[in-house]
């Protein structure tokens, strides 16, 4: 099978920041980008993220099993009695969002392995599948991919420091495996919670069929409590509301 580049993930080495050490943890359909500050990085940590992805995925496919509806719902779904706290942050994003809660699953397991870790590094950034969480200090900037939109790793989101924790995700009908509804190049959102940010961008983005939805799926997630801002595109048309300080990308930047 030819992977493209979303599936080769080859748009990380353009985003890599040059403070920051990376290592990868996949196991079946996750896998996870982790950047730490250079100061706190040790093998010990790439042991606790790799624990911890087990347990995650070992905590939601117990669950699945308990409630298979958890996994094909479109629409949200009730949490049973002993939910694991991961599919209860699943479950509370997808309720909010209004759509199925593993909308919300690769920004859930960015924001848990984030947070498992965030107690021993000064600097965290957990990226799944374009779903990332960031803790820390410093400033970030963080590229946009919107498949074969002009704006395709043209632009970028500034993440300040004082705003971390936070979640940035995005949602595409044109790049990656994701299932949507739409037919969005990309819905980026912000929020303090990247499960919630990863259920909201589904949300947005099944809303676009076309240019003339934009502002429906800015209102969407306007509407949305914890939901900081949002950026939506759709060929060479562009929405944004909120937090979302956008900038130019250069070529070295792209190269980087």
């Amino acid at each position: 099978m030819v992977q493209n580049d979303y599936s080769r993930r080859k748009y990380r080495i353009f985003y890599q920041a040059s403070d920051l050490i990376y290592f990868q943890v996949k196991l079946k359909e996750t896998d996870l980008a982790i950047g730490v500050d250079r100061e706190s990085f040790n093998d010990g940590l790439v042991e606790l993220a790799e624990r911890t992805v087990i347990k995650l995925r070992g905590d939601l496919e117990s669950y699945i099993i308990l409630s298979p509806e958890f996994r094909t719902s479109f629409a949200p779904v009730p949490a049973l009695p002993g939910a694991p706290p991961v599919a209860m942050s699943m479950i509370r994003a997808a309720a909010v969002a209004g759509v199925g809660p593993m909308a919300a699953v690769a920004g859930a397991i960015a924001e848990a392995v984030g947070k498992e870790l965030e107690s021993r590094v000064r600097e965290v950034v957990v990226e799944n599948g374009g779903d990332i969480y960031l803790s820390g200090k410093h400033d970030r900037i963080i590229g946009i991919f919107a498949g074969e939109s002009p704006f395709s790793n043209r632009i970028g989101l500034k993440v300040g420091g004082a705003e971390m924790p936070v979640g940035v995700c995005t949602s595409s009908a044109t790049v990656g495996p994701s299932v949507s509804l739409g037919r969005a190049d990309a819905a980026v959102i912000k929020a303090k919670s990247a499960a919630l940010a990863d259920a909201v961008a589904t949300g947005a983005g099944n809303l676009v069929q076309g240019e003339s939805d934009l502002v429906k799926a800015l209102e969407y997630a306007k509407g949305i409590d914890g939901v900081l801002g949002v950026i939506v595109i759709k060929k060479d048309k562009l929405a944004a509301w909120g937090e979302m300080e956008i900038i130019p990308l250069s070529k070295q930047a792209n190269r980087r």
